[in-house]
């Protein structure tokens, strides 16, 4: 089945909170009364947002307050109702809506609509313990992803979230099998297409989405700039738009990783926030699929940076992302309907 959804995504710090409760715990208290088909609560490494206050997690302090991004998905009508509560969750941070497709239930050969033939973001959501074959099913999704020739994808682990319209969140004593994680990649539409049957395949349960994206960048190579969107959508929301760079721990720029010098020169510039989410499996190009591993020196993940701003800052920022990623990763944009940004009042 396939059917038009929305997904709400809300960027904020570790510690914020709504009341006397954290405001990500706040969030997925709703999105569990509301039974939210599917979402997840996502702990970045490094960011920054409107006070350019630097989040990292290079700093092992007891006030640790790194930055967070929950994500929910579900049909239009629900997040719409699901709409009617968030402001009764105090936030402090952005709050965007996308369109999206969602696909689940039992997958067979599509077509997809015409806005989705150009490249595509394949997101797929599975359980932390969930297995294929006596394979963790991240695992196995990123190897049929990388024998099919898609050129990248990055697994992502949640520590909360919703699966199927239920609570699961992690727990310190626990096998948390069901956590949800997240595998994002980056295709063109007919590939995505021939995929998307394997699998459904592959997993017991498959939950997908499908999102529209153009490619900027690939392996270094400039493919085209982001193009300006219009600075309003039809119901009079305020458009910005999104880059989300995909590289490795090991990519590095000037003896530092891609990422982190990204932030730094980001929040330097003036840029309103950036955020990056770093993957515990997943791969680029032709090499295999991998992650951390016990007795190895140096990280080898896939990360994300993730930059969300205003039209016209976002052609400075992609510049400066362009400088950074001359030899390595892929660099996408998105248009994005800013719900709010806000901090303090």
């Amino acid at each position: 089945m396939i059917a038009d959804c929305l997904k709400l995504t809300t960027y904020s710090g570790e510690r914020h909170r709504s009341g006397r409760t954290f405001l990500a715990d706040a969030q997925l208290d709703l999105f569990g009364r509301r039974e939210i088909t599917t979402s997840i609560l996502l702990r970045g490494a490094e960011g920054f947002g409107l006070k350019h206050h630097l989040r990292t997690d290079r700093l092992l302090t007891l006030s640790e307050d790194l930055p967070v991004v929950s994500v929910a998905v579900d049909t239009r009508p629900r997040i719409e109702a699901l709409l009617e509560d968030l402001p009764a969750v105090e936030h402090r941070g952005l709050v965007t809506l996308e369109s999206a497709r969602m696909l689940r239930g039992d997958l067979g050969p599509l077509r997809l609509p015409d806005e989705l033939m150009g490249a595509v973001k394949l997101t797929v959501y599975v359980g932390r313990q969930e297995r294929v074959y006596r394979v963790p099913a991240f695992a196995a999704v990123c190897e049929l992803l990388h024998r099919r020739g898609i050129a990248g994808a990055t697994a992502l682990l949640g520590v909360d979230g919703t699966a199927h319209g239920r609570r699961r969140r992690a727990r310190f004593l626990g096998r948390n099998a069901e956590v949800p994680m997240m595998i994002i990649a980056v295709g063109s539409g007919e590939r995505i297409g021939r995929i998307v049957p394997e699998l459904g395949g592959l997993l017991r349960q498959p939950l997908i989405t499908l999102e529209q994206v153009r490619v900027c960048k690939r392996d270094g190579e400039l493919v085209e700039r982001p193009h300006a969107p219009p600075t309003t959508d039809e119901l009079g929301t305020a458009m910005w738009q999104k880059l989300m760079v995909y590289t490795s721990e090991r990519a590095l720029h000037d003896g530092q990783p891609v990422h982190r010098a990204l932030v730094r020169r980001l929040r330097s510039s003036g840029a309103r926030g950036a955020t990056v989410l770093r993957g515990m499996w997943g791969f680029h190009g032709e090499t295999a699929p991998h992650g951390d591993r016990l007795l190895q020196l140096g990280r080898r993940v896939p990360v994300v940076t993730i930059i969300i701003d205003t039209t016209d800052r976002i052609a400075t920022s992609f510049d400066i992302v362009d400088e950074l990623t001359a030899e390595h990763g892929v660099v996408t944009s998105e248009m994005v309907p800013a719900l709010g940004a806000r901090f303090g009042e």
